[in-house]
């Protein structure tokens, strides 16, 4: 038997500041939730943690819980113009928990 999980909220803020409620879907992970909702997240490498077109700023508390970066994820975002200790992470290296239920997300601004 497999175990259902069920759909969490985020609540993204875009590049110009609006802030949105949407779904996210079990199974997916925070890039594909961004791309599926039309957020402009051009995700280049599909997800396999090898660009960093996915960037996004999280809470401290979330970044702490989510745990170390892969050694791939952290050295593309310690190169990104924008790179925040505290807050960055690719999107695409976060899956759907219910644990992250109403997760704020901001979108990182483009490269410079």
């Amino acid at each position: 038997m497999t175990k259902a999980t069920t759909m969490t909220k985020l609540n993204v803020t875009d590049r110009e500041g609006v802030t949105t409620d949407v779904d996210w879907e079990p199974g997916q992970s925070l890039m594909e939730a961004l791309r599926d909702n039309d957020f402009p997240v051009l995700a280049s490498c599909g997800g396999t943690a090898s660009c960093a077109t996915c960037h996004v700023f999280l809470p401290e508390t979330v970044v702490e819980q989510l745990g170390e970066r892969s050694e791939d994820e952290a050295e593309l975002l310690e190169d990104a113009d924008h790179f925040d200790e505290a807050r960055s992470r690719l999107s695409c290296q976060v899956k759907q928990d219910e644990s992250l239920d109403g997760l704020a997300v901001e979108i990182a601004p483009e490269e410079d």
